[in-house]
């Protein structure tokens, strides 16, 4: 049971960190001093992106066999973490005009969600764990570095450079893959 919250808490919360998403909301949080209102309007959008993810892959997992889904999941972890070893840094750019910070927060985590690595794995993970607690131990990685970022991400970013943090995500990643795969004959 507790693992079943501990691993997406931790895989979700290194996927996040220096993430383009995490790069968002440190952006946002520099044009705001409404940092309380800026994390309810994201931690709202990563509710509803990453339930949807987490209530698909509840459902695939009574149709799919485990052990396949543990090739897929280790798959797709892999891929994420070549992907994201190759891919290069998106400029996030938005007008300086003062916007309403939840509203602005929600709409661009809920749109930017959409298909992301931690979206994706979180539906994975709800295929091998009890997806409640995949939910809450998403939603608290997700709380957790977010919080980080609003707070503490211009000083994290000043000092570790956004390629090295990239280098270190796709490592974890792939190699959470190869674990997944490799426990199937351990």
């Amino acid at each position: 049971m507790f693992r079943d919250f501990l691993m997406p808490f931790l895989l979700v919360a290194l996927a996040e960190f220096a993430d383009k998403t995490q790069l968002l909301i440190i952006m946002l949080a520099s044009k705001t001093n409404k940092h309380f209102n800026l994390f309810w309007g994201i931690i709202l959008a990563f509710a509803i992106v990453d339930g949807i993810a987490i209530l698909a892959g509840s459902l695939i997992a009574n149709i799919i066999p485990n052990i396949i889904m543990k090739i897929i999941a280790g798959g797709i972890f892999i891929i994420f973490g070549i992907i994201t070893f190759i891919k290069r840094k998106e400029e996030i750019k938005l007008n300086k005009k003062e916007i309403n910070p939840f509203i602005t927060g929600f709409l661009l985590i809920f749109i930017g969600e959409w298909g992301d690595k931690t979206q994706i794995a979180s539906a994975t993970l709800a295929t091998q764990y009890n997806p409640w607690l995949v939910f809450f131990g998403v939603i608290f990685a997700m709380s957790l570095m977010s919080i980080l970022s609003i707070f503490l991400g211009n000083v994290l970013m000043k000092k570790i450079k956004p390629k090295t943090m990239s280098i270190i995500s796709g490592l974890l990643f792939i190699v959470i893959g190869i674990f997944t795969i490799i426990t199937l004959w351990i």
